[in-house]
């Protein structure tokens, strides 16, 4: 899409997760796309209008290259889960497919990218520098809500999810259940829980984004976590006897070894 000129927008819809804004697809048309960046879960396509186009995969969404537009006879039928078809120039046509409709998409306006409801409250990038055991501790400070629930707090650290939450809590030997502010100081500094957490979330990005891993895939091809969907199975820590267990917090399935994560 960098460098592309959207000449058309297919709607299947009114709606993803929330309604489309006024005037979508018209707002779209004849614009190119200068630029492609990412906030958080966020995809980010500057336009020449200046507007941004604010993109959320949900839980299944997907943005796939169908072919190209205008050399085929047209577009192709859509799929049952084919919501928003944008045909490019140069030619090719991108669908956004969400079976389970959880991604968004929106239209922010020349600059109010950082006043929109979402963009201006996320947190610190986890692998941005800034982001280390100080940061993390300051905003855990006080809070008692469970470890998990406050890693998956987009204000306290943006762009983390379910699965690396369990895998970063693990690396950390640090329990999903401790209470936040344990980590840090009544003043905020940070204990060394904090220290060894940022440094597990980082490292576990990290790998996943060397090993180009993303979730669900398919099961010939999917990744081999050390506690995410690992219920019943034998802790990988070496000499760890634990046996990963999972419980239900914030809505989501969480996976820890009882044993080695206090």
């Amino acid at each position: 899409m960098r460098g592309a000129r959207i000449e058309r927008v297919w709607l299947g819809r009114a709606d993803l997760r929330s309604p489309f804004p006024d005037g979508f697809a018209t707002r779209l048309r004849g614009q190119t796309v200068n630029e492609l960046t990412r906030r958080g879960k966020y995809l980010l396509a500057r336009l020449s209008s200046g507007d941004t186009l604010v993109m959320h995969l949900g839980m299944s969404g997907e943005f796939r290259l169908d072919g190209l537009f205008g050399t085929g006879g047209g577009l192709a039928e859509p799929g049952r889960h084919d919501h928003v078809t944008f045909e490019m120039s140069p030619a090719a046509t991108i669908t956004f497919n969400d079976p389970r409709r959880f991604g968004s998409m929106d239209l922010v306006a020349v600059g109010d990218a950082r006043a929109h409801r979402v963009l201006g409250r996320l947190g610190p990038e986890p692998l941005a520098d800034e982001f280390d055991a100080a940061v993390l501790a300051k905003a855990c400070r006080g809070k008692r809500t469970s470890l998990k629930a406050a890693l998956m707090d987009q204000r306290v650290v943006a762009g983390l999810g379910n699965i690396y939450v369990s895998e970063a809590l693990h690396r950390a030997r640090l329990s999903p259940r401790r209470r936040a502010s344990t980590i840090a100081t009544r003043a905020g500094a940070p204990r060394e829980g904090a220290s060894r957490l940022t440094a597990a979330i980082k490292t576990v990005l990290r790998e996943a984004i060397d090993r180009g891993e993303s979730y669900p895939v398919r099961p010939s091809r999917r990744p081999r976590f050390r506690v995410y969907d690992r219920e019943g199975e034998r802790c990988l820590r070496k000499e760890c006897p634990g046996t990963i267990k999972r419980i239900t917090q914030v809505g989501r399935s969480t996976f820890f070894c009882p044993v080695c994560q206090k």
